[in-house]
């Protein structure tokens, strides 16, 4: 008996930390910072496989402060939406982030849209968001380039820096944060925490495991022997820059297409002043697939070797053709940006940085539409985190740190 006690007083001192967090990108930038917040003293090591943080969905996105007037009433996305656009706001307020809360439209540009376009109203207010119907005149009157039938302005929708903001979070978690650590390898014990060796031979070793590693989420879950029962789908989004920002005062959407989690292509003034148009969302060939000519064979044959990407595209071929249509083509990406702003044109669109979405998928093909957080002996899985993550990261950092600590006060 004497002889185990010691065992185990010898094991324990070799943990590099109590909480070890796979993913520097937001969400895991988030939860090291608040389990550093909610229990000081405890040592928390961030790995991420890049030279540095937020490379990836975070710092690729339109930079928008979500209000969460899409999401279904009572779920994680609409609480953590609604919560986190308030924190959001506040915490860049106090590090002197860059943003704006501007608010911003959502266009009805075809009658079929306008049902949609009302149930968004009741959807807002269920949510607790402050929304106001517009009529044409009023459209003019708000974004005098834009053109609609219907729109509601949503005031508390806004934009930021998330690079900047993912920065400060590691900073002040006071975590240690080791970038180029790409993990290879997990040996996850119950009764002891986990292992993690990364690709160049370092061996990290914490308590508890903690996996906000985004695009790569499943595999990291697999490796650490839990079986997520799903899979990572990557879709890319393909944005222009506007040549002629003067056209769009804030923000403007579309009415979604509620059977999709993505938003239409969309136009959005960023912090810096310039619109950002887009994205579309087709289906990339590679995890970090961010153009056509990005194809990494293993990474494709795991996404068509999973039934439901299949059953997506029996579901939705139609919807997915328009999509890789507007691709392909700059004429209907611009056809489709001319419903909400008919006076822009081809030579209007130039180029801009593409980003890829971690979109969760089941064997079944239900694309998983809420935030979705799993755990497993001694950790901690996020496995389905896209937008609105970026603006929901301060909750959603909290509840997988309160899951995660749960945990070492267990072990």
């Amino acid at each position: 008996m004497h002889y185990r006690s010691r065992e185990v007083v010898q094991v324990r001192s070799a943990y590099d930390c109590d909480v070890l967090v796979i993913g520097g990108g937001i969400v895991g930038l988030s939860t090291a910072y608040a389990v550093t917040r909610a229990a000081p003293g405890t040592r928390v090591t961030v790995l991420e496989k890049e030279q540095g943080p937020a490379r990836h969905q975070t710092g690729r996105n339109s930079g928008v402060i979500h209000s969460g007037v899409y999401y279904r009433p009572g779920s994680l996305k609409a609480r953590y939406a609604v919560r986190g656009a308030a924190e959001m706001v506040k915490f860049c307020a106090e590090y002197d982030i860059p943003h704006a809360v501007t608010g911003k439209l959502i266009v009805a540009t075809e009658k079929a849209e306008l049902p949609r376009l009302h149930a968004l109203v009741q959807r807002g207010r269920e949510n607790g968001i402050p929304v106001r119907e517009l009529g044409p005149a009023q459209i003019i009157e708000a974004e005098p380039d834009v053109r609609g039938l219907a729109a509601i302005h949503v005031g508390t929708t806004g934009v930021c820096d998330y690079g900047a903001v993912a920065r400060q979070l590691g900073e002040a978690s006071g975590a240690d944060i080791r970038y180029g650590a790409d993990v290879v390898r997990i040996d996850r014990r119950p009764d002891l925490g986990a292992a993690v060796r990364t690709a160049d031979g370092t061996i990290v070793r914490g308590r508890v495991l903690v996996n906000c590693a985004g695009l790569h989420c499943d595999e990291t879950a697999r490796l650490a022997g839990d079986d997520p029962e799903m899979r990572i789908v990557p879709f890319r989004g393909e944005y222009f820059t506007l040549a002629r920002p003067e056209l769009v005062r804030g923000l403007v959407y579309p009415v979604p297409d509620p059977a999709f989690p993505f938003l239409g292509v969309h136009l959005t003034r960023g912090i810096d002043g310039s619109v950002h148009v887009g994205p579309n969302a087709v289906p990339a060939l590679a995890r970090e697939g961010y153009g056509w000519g990005v194809v990494r064979p293993r990474e494709l044959g795991a996404t068509l070797s999973w039934p439901g990407s299949w059953r997506i595209a029996r579901r939705h071929w139609r919807y997915g053709a328009g999509e890789l249509r507007r691709s392909v083509s700059k004429a209907a990406f611009t056809e489709a940006v001319r419903r909400l702003l008919p006076a822009v044109t081809p030579d209007d669109l130039l180029p801009a940085a593409a980003g890829v979405r971690a979109q969760a998928v089941l064997r079944d093909g239900t694309l998983v539409d809420d935030f979705l957080i799993k755990e497993g002996p001694r950790t901690v899985h996020v496995l389905n985190a896209p937008s609105p993550a970026a603006t929901a990261s301060l909750p959603i950092g909290r509840e997988v740190a309160r899951r995660a600590l749960a945990a070492l006060a267990a072990s």
